[in-house]
């Protein structure tokens, strides 16, 4: 059992991990669940001293594998929202330090929903509001908060970064069941690119919390929830690792098209990376 920082406890188990090389260490594995359910999680682990992470826009959206290989990328995970069926970003996007077009989430939930914030070697993940207004660097508006501080954030087990109250921006509520999930976590060594398997037969998925609990196992000092569901899309050593399913049991072949991804790239042979306490 974990201990949540708002005293309520998330059990979460994992069982053994299997291994490829490349950029990152690939990792696909079955994760029981407390009730006797499991999920097949596929995470990727990159040291920060030779992987750097941005924040890339699909104009038009595009399935992520495809975008990787046109764009020669070898790993990245989905982004944040969109509206369907247009595909135009949800939330705030910045990229080098400019402002995307996109459609804001509705008030008061787009000044505290959370962000992965890019600034050179710096990753930060919190709240909007803990960032510049702007940014110099990249940052991508998704949400909710998983983990601080190596614990399971209060956004994951409670409603106030607004995704049920706000549900009516999105297809559904977002925080209610298990589904396919998405996350990216973060320590000052490593980057976690994380998805989980769903709406299949032995395919539970993650509800939000249990994602949360999930990613401290992992040992994500910090870590958000990204886009998931059918836009639930981790390529890593060039390939898809997940299946993404768009409802039970109907696979979405080669996943669905995305307006906004985290590509994790090589660093660039003598870019200096900052040390860990100068880069959260």
């Amino acid at each position: 059992m974990r201990r949540v920082d708002t005293n309520i406890t998330v059990q979460t188990v994992t069982t053994a991990l299997t291994r490829e090389p490349g950029l990152g260490t690939v990792r696909s594995f079955r994760h029981p669940l407390a009730d006797g359910a499991a999920t097949t999680v596929h995470a990727a682990v990159y040291d920060r001293a030779v992987a750097t992470l941005e924040v890339v826009a699909m104009i038009p959206a595009e399935q992520l594998g495809a975008w990787c290989a046109r764009a020669g990328v070898a790993d990245a995970i989905v982004g944040g929202f969109f509206v369907t069926p247009v595909g135009t970003p949800l939330g705030e996007l910045w990229i080098g330090g400019g402002r995307r077009d996109t459609t804001p989430f509705d008030a008061p939930w787009g000044a505290v929903r959370s962000c992965v914030a890019i600034d050179g070697d710096r990753i930060g993940l919190g709240p909007r509001d803990t960032f510049p207004v702007r940014p110099a660097g990249d940052l991508l508006q998704a949400g909710p908060l998983l983990a601080r501080g190596g614990v399971v954030a209060a956004a994951a087990v409670d409603d106030r970064e607004g995704f049920s109250a706000g549900s009516a921006q999105f297809d559904s509520d977002i925080r209610d069941g298990r589904h396919p999930r998405a996350a990216l976590g973060v320590d000052g060594d490593r980057i976690i690119a994380v998805t989980c398997d769903g709406r299949g037969d032995g395919e539970a998925g993650l509800t939000m919390p249990e994602l949360a609990g999930l990613m401290v196992d992992l040992g994500a000092h910090d870590a958000i929830n990204l886009d998931g569901g059918g836009s639930a899309t981790l390529i890593a050593g060039g390939r898809m690792r997940n299946r993404p399913r768009g409802s039970w049991g109907v696979d979405l072949v080669g996943g669905r098209p995305l307006a906004t991804a985290l590509a994790i790239r090589p660093r660039a042979p003598g870019q200096r990376r900052a040390t860990p306490d100068t880069a959260s």
